[in-house]
């Protein structure tokens, strides 16, 4: 049985999709920690609500020191074990120490379908090209930005009357398929690639 922490900074809705998953029988890995750069984020009581420890560091007390606040993120993540990382709406950028540490071992999701439009913004981005498809990626994460392997996509049409609002709600639809799926099968030791 795999153990998995996922990082959050806010609601966690990916997490919660990914903890409710693990908690079915028959899954191959186990929640054992959220943690979180924000104490305030809602998405620790909802872990909690569901029986999963959780930690924060807050990311504000060591403004200008990346290191340090990686330090204290790390401190719990360590105490819990993990075999696998996984990222669900953690909105600070890692130091390369921090991901070597989990090489191999940490996943992603983002919404977009990677490669295009890496980073923010990424819905208004894709009405503003004129795609007629977006959606989200579970990728393995690497130092370079959104860069490492892709691991599965969900696509989703562009609609004509699409705002960047309305189409992350249909992206989010797909995030909420895709990333149990892909951790299912990541923990099983699978790193084929597999879309919705």
């Amino acid at each position: 049985m795999k153990r998995v922490a996922i990082l959050i900074s806010g609601g966690g809705s990916n997490m919660v999709r990914l903890v409710e998953d693990m908690q079915r029988g028959g899954h191959p890995a186990t929640p054992v920690l959220v943690a979180s750069s924000d104490p305030a984020a809602a998405g620790l009581a909802r872990a909690a609500a569901l029986g999963v420890p959780t930690a924060a560091a807050d990311h504000r007390a060591y403004r200008g020191d990346r290191a340090a606040f990686e330090a204290a993120l790390l401190e719990p993540l360590l105490d819990a074990r993990p075999d696998i990382l996984c990222l669900a709406g953690f909105m600070r950028i890692l130091t390369p120490a921090f991901i070597d540490r989990f090489a191999g071992r940490m996943l992603n999701i983002h919404p977009s379908l990677l490669p295009k439009y890496p980073g923010l913004h990424t819905h208004a981005r894709a009405i503003a090209a004129g795609d007629t498809q977006a959606g989200a990626t579970v990728h393995e994460v690497t130092t370079d930005l959104d860069a490492g392997p892709i691991l599965g996509q969900a696509r989703v049409a562009v609609l004509p009357d699409d705002t960047p609002e309305t189409l992350a709600a249909r992206v989010l639809d797909g995030e909420h398929r895709l990333y149990p799926l892909i951790l299912r099968r990541f923990a099983s030791g699978s790193r084929e690639r597999c879309d919705l």
